[in-house]
């Protein structure tokens, strides 16, 4: 069955950049569409940002121009770049896809 594992969480300063990874097993990956979450807490989940099978995107408009999502259909990997961090950032962040699976989340905390 198709699982996800984040990685690349942490700790930064404001104005700061990380790359969250997210590795999803199977054979289908080229194929779905992926996107990342996150939650801070006591708040509701939030779609930070989305990416198609064929490569279009959306973006919150708290991340815009500053984040980027992007996709490995080679190593089975979607990734977020983020740059320019602000600490409203902070939260847990996950992967998912279109066909209803999710990671553990990976935590992100950026100090001011």
């Amino acid at each position: 069955q198709v699982q996800l594992v984040e990685s690349g969480g942490g700790t930064v300063q404001a104005g700061g950049s990380l790359r969250l990874s997210c590795a999803v097993s199977g054979r289908i990956f080229s194929i779905i569409n992926m996107a990342w979450h996150r939650r801070a807490p006591g708040t509701q989940r939030e779609l930070v940002a989305r990416i198609s099978s064929g490569g279009s995107t959306y973006y919150t408009d708290s991340v815009k121009g500053r984040f980027t999502i992007s996709r490995d259909n080679a190593k089975n990997t979607v990734y977020l770049q983020m740059n320019s961090l602000k600490p409203e950032d902070t939260a847990l962040y996950y992967c998912a896809s279109s066909s209803g699976v999710w990671g553990q989340g990976t935590q992100v905390t950026v100090s001011s």
